[in-house]
């Protein structure tokens, strides 16, 4: 790698931890509990409860890995000339939008009334921040693993949340732009 393709990667991954910075700074600006506001702030919580979302990492830490595999794909199509840090930059900054977006008031409603999440009040900050950090282990992931290995493991990783949740990424998607009555009723009879 030339001295100036490596100074433009050191840039991208220093812009990326810039934009996470900011996106921590813009959901504080935006009210956001800076943890949950039971208090305590643990490393994985696995209950399907009002804890969801508040703590480092829950079920829905997979599909953020999982964002990770696809924005590395995205990135590496259209940003085939740019160096691995500014990829990471692109998809920090869409990963980003993202958590800043999933808690505003309106995605935040349509949530309690599209899916199962009757009781989502929105991530606490170390919840959106470590979605962040988990979507970066994604990329990185599949930035030096075979693609093989990388559908393979978004595929376990979906099926996984599945059997334990009955919720993924795609459920996520789905019911998030065209929700459907018999998988908000399969859902809720976990």
């Amino acid at each position: 790698m030339s001295k100036r393709k490596r100074n433009r990667n050191r840039r991208g991954y220093i812009l990326a931890g810039l934009i996470a910075l900011a996106a921590c700074a813009m959901l504080f600006l935006m009210g956001r509990p800076p943890i949950c506001t039971c208090g305590t702030v643990e490393y994985w919580h696995g209950a399907i409860d009002s804890g969801n979302s508040q703590h480092l990492s829950d079920w829905y830490s997979l599909s953020h890995i999982i964002h990770g595999f696809l924005f590395y794909l995205a990135a590496w199509a259209v940003m085939r000339r740019q160096p691995r840090g500014m990829r990471l930059a692109a998809a920090m900054a869409v990963e980003s939008l993202w958590e800043i977006m999933e808690n505003s008031p309106i995605i935040i409603d349509r949530y309690r009334t599209a899916t199962i999440a009757l009781g989502y009040s929105g991530d606490s900050i170390v919840n959106s921040m470590s979605d962040i950090g988990m979507m970066a282990l994604g990329f990185a992931f599949a930035a030096r693993a075979p693609l093989w290995l990388t559908v393979l493991g978004g595929i376990g990783l979906e099926l996984l949340a599945l059997w334990a949740i009955r919720d993924n990424l795609t459920l996520n998607i789905l019911m998030l732009t065209w929700p459907v009555e018999a998988v908000k009723a399969w859902q809720s009879t976990f």
